[in-house]
């Protein structure tokens, strides 16, 4: 039995052609448009309209899967991609221009200690701060407390439990600096003769 055959009234079953028509449609448009092929809620909800809603800079956009929690600050032009975590429950800010792939965790609070007490101590909470040009990519996870500079990389999975200063290239779990960002004008490269 399909999805369809296990409504019980007609009501139900127009609204799922409705729904399964609408999806259809925008699935078409954009696979020509865009040559993506996205979840239903990802056609139907605008990235750039969520970010508005939560206050963030003109021209950033969040998917719709990802979960936003707290005080969140992010700037102009970030893209925050799908399945991602962006705790700002101890506060979160993030700066312009960033990448924050596809699964990234962003964290500003944890409840080990209060789950090592049997809940006799609080939650901690610690602020999160991310500078501007920064690109996290996919399944990294940052933990509370840390500041990030401005121009850093973060490569895939990598587990972030301390800061790092500007133009850090940062990988590992745990992290630790492997290189530098180093930019001349439109000409940057990645150094990691010192590191």
């Amino acid at each position: 039995m399909n999805r369809k055959d296990s409504l019980k009234n007609a009501e139900d079953q127009k609204l799922y052609d409705d729904l399964a028509s609408l999806h259809a449609h925008l699935g078409e448009a954009f696979q020509s448009q865009f040559d993506r092929s996205l979840p239903f809620t990802d056609e139907v909800f605008d990235r750039w309209e969520r970010a508005n809603s939560l206050g963030w800079g003109e021209g950033t956009s969040v998917y719709d899967s990802a979960y936003i929690f707290g005080e969140t600050a992010v700037g102009k032009n970030t893209w925050i991609g799908p399945f991602t975590i962006i705790d700002g429950s101890g506060g979160l800010e993030i700066g312009d221009s960033c990448t924050i792939s596809a699964g990234v965790h962003i964290y500003t609070h944890n409840n080990v200690k209060q789950t090592l007490s049997g809940g006799t101590l609080p939650i901690e909470r610690q602020a999160v701060s991310i500078g501007s040009n920064t690109y996290i990519a996919p399944q990294s996870i940052l933990s509370m407390g840390i500041t990030i500079g401005n121009y850093c990389i973060i490569a895939s999975n990598s587990f972030v439990n301390k800061s790092f200063p500007d133009f850090a290239i940062i990988a590992g779990n745990p992290a630790k600096q492997i290189g530098k960002v180093v930019m001349n004008g439109d000409n940057i490269h990645f150094d990691y003769s010192d590191f």
